[in-house]
């Protein structure tokens, strides 16, 4: 019946695992939880390997990096059964009946593609960690993504994420982009997991940069359109008015200055946001 696919890297996946395992096992379904760690030679893989020990479950380890996408897709070729939940890592069901209305979606069978939902504890985390916790609170839990995402296995193998992105940032938006250019519906429903795993700001201001060097070369590869991202848009509109350049000549001169804020005790995301748009505008110019 259902195939979990959870790409690793250097996580401790074994709770979200086990925790897993407990709900199939009280609902008796028929599955399979695969675990697929990307080469990242952690010694959390000494605990993973115990995925190995329980039922259906495995745990297997990448020679070398593939990247998150192409990382799922080796899990989904592996996976035997009609339908796949793709779960990162560093979630955990917010509910016990998390498998069990999934098991619901699929009885019901109107929809290819279900995506559960992201929340974040409310507790503020320590300062070094308040940027990624802001931006979860106020953007990933109203935005679609591709973790905790129920997807009929036909569908998934036929449209791949895209394996030319092979660094962090935005394979979810392609992914997302393809399907839609196919006329593949989304749905969303209420079973959320907890994102747990909160890097530090300047973990996640770095991987910010990653992701926008992605964004660049989806964007020259006209893979993703402008329509599909407000970056793109608003860069599409500052180079009508000839002020790229300009904006990037202004980032540098501002750029340090930013990076205090978001790495302060207040991050302002609108300050992000400008952050991330004159970045995108100095890479390109």
């Amino acid at each position: 019946m259902l195939s979990f696919l959870i790409p690793v890297y250097n996580y401790n996946a074994l709770p979200l695992v086990n925790e897993l395992v407990k709900q199939c096992n009280f609902n008796g379904i028929n599955f399979e939880i695969l675990c697929q760690d990307d080469a990242s030679n952690s010694q959390e893989n000494t605990i993973n390997q115990e995925i190995n020990q329980l039922y259906n479950c495995s745990f297997f380890i990448n020679e070398t990096n593939l990247g998150r996408g192409k990382n799922i897709n080796s899990l989904a070729q592996k996976a035997k059964h009609d339908w796949l939940l793709i779960l990162d890592c560093d979630t955990f069901p917010a509910q016990n009946s998390f498998v069990k209305k999934y098991v619901d979606i699929i009885s019901d069978l109107k929809n290819n593609i279900v995506f559960g939902g992201i929340i974040y504890e409310n507790k503020k985390p320590e300062k070094e960690q308040l940027l990624r916790w802001i931006y979860g609170q106020k953007r990933e839990t109203s935005a679609i993504l591709t973790s905790n995402l129920l997807i009929k296995k036909e569908v998934f193998l036929q449209f791949p994420f895209d394996e030319s992105i092979t660094k962090y940032g935005y394979e979810d938006l392609r992914f997302f982009s393809v399907l839609k250019a196919n006329h593949f519906e989304i749905s969303q429903i209420e079973n959320p997991t907890f994102h747990l795993n909160l890097e530090t700001s300047i973990q996640f201001l770095n991987k910010t940069k990653t992701a926008l060097e992605n964004l660049v070369f989806l964007y020259n590869s006209k893979k993703i359109m402008k329509e599909e991202s407000k970056i793109i848009a608003s860069f599409e509109f500052l180079r009508k008015l000839k002020l790229t350049q300009f904006s990037a000549f202004i980032f540098r001169k501002i750029q340090t200055r930013i990076e205090r804020n978001l790495l302060s005790q207040k991050p302002s995301l609108f300050l992000f946001d400008l952050y991330k748009l004159g970045y995108f505008c100095d890479l390109k110019t």
